[in-house]
């Protein structure tokens, strides 16, 4: 096999329509990095999700990712940073390629090479960045569409870590006026920076009515992660609302019948309300949210490097292998 590992830069002399390249600058090119193969290939793969924490990487759990492809042609793509998944995935399991696309600005999202190399993936992952950055780059252009056709149409395998998991759920934490601390979101759910997605950027069909979060435990994100909740139940029209927060060194794994794993050293929390809004939970006052008929739920999973746990997201009612708890907020205080 050919290996190659090069930076490839995408300039204004390239023979395609000026005007498609307008705002990009010789100083600013569109960086390609990939490793392995540049011959497209075409395997038989096996959708899944993959929601990692943050932090260090769960080999195991991208193993699994990597599995899932087939062994086929793998792209990264995030906002900031360069090529540093790229010999880390190719050397993990055998695949054709990785190749990793540095998407930062709104005007590369619509170069249509960048769209038809997400499309040719056998597997796509999401590096962590800011979020905020993913969604005003690539919201609503044909990196989203492309991300979209992979989960929807093509069933390849999709992952994320930190800001890429955080972007995966039908409601994501959008990060447009910087982070939020969970004391924060507790004692004023409407504060300006708690900006929360809303069912307008990547549709992952398991993860319908779900929003994520990661560097849970290690950041105390749980007061943070219930605001969310509570306001969604109070803006949109739904009756139950779903959490999925993922501890750093630590990644969920959803396999193509929707049932999830966890693999790593830390905690998966999946979170949801049975019935009910919460009492208080409105502009100028602390979140209250004590139901006693209809508790918030959560079940934690402890992971493991060979994967623990299972947890039925089709129906959220089946799990084995962790621990249940009960979840109330109290005038701003999560119990």
């Amino acid at each position: 096999m050919k290996i190659l590992n090069f930076v490839f830069h995408l300039i204004l002399t390239v023979s395609l329509p000026v005007d498609l390249f307008a705002q990009i600058s010789d100083t600013d090119p569109l960086r390609i990095y990939l490793t392995g193969d540049s011959s497209d290939v075409q395997t038989i793969t096996k959708p899944g999700l993959l929601l990692a924490g943050g932090s260090t990487d769960v080999n195991s759990a991208m193993l699994w990712l990597l599995e899932q492809s087939g062994g086929g042609d793998v792209v990264v793509i995030r906002s900031s940073g360069s090529d540093g998944y790229n010999q880390y995935l190719f050397d993990l399991a055998k695949v054709n390629s990785v190749e990793t696309i540095l998407i930062n600005s709104r005007d590369k999202a619509f170069l249509p090479i960048v769209a038809e190399k997400i499309r040719k993936a056998e597997l796509l992952f999401i590096a962590g960045g800011d979020q905020w950055n993913y969604t005003r780059y690539w919201r609503d252009s044909p990196v989203e569409d492309a991300i979209n056709f992979l989960i929807t149409e093509k069933k390849v395998p999709v992952g994320g870590t930190s800001a890429g998991c955080a972007i995966l759920g039908d409601y994501y934490f959008a990060a447009q006026y910087g982070t939020i601390q969970s004391e924060t979101a507790l004692e004023s759910p409407y504060h300006i920076a708690n900006a929360i997605g809303r069912k307008d950027f990547i549709v992952a069909p398991i993860l319908r009515n779900t929003i994520t979060d990661s560097h849970y435990s290690q950041r105390n994100r749980q007061g943070r992660h219930i605001s969310w909740m509570a306001r969604l139940l109070q803006e949109e029209k739904i009756k139950t609302i779903r959490g999925i927060g993922v501890d750093e060194k630590t990644a969920v794994a959803i396999d193509e019948t929707g049932w999830a794993t966890a693999f790593g050293t830390n905690e998966a929390w999946f979170v949801w309300n049975e019935a009910g809004k919460p009492e208080v939970c409105e502009p100028g006052e602390s979140l209250h949210w004590n139901p006693t008929k209809a508790p918030v739920r959560a079940y934690i999973i402890k992971g493991t490097l060979e994967g623990n746990g299972r947890f039925n997201l089709n129906n959220w009612k089946q799990m084995e292998g962790g621990n249940s708890r009960q979840l109330k907020v109290e005038r701003g205080a999560l119990r």
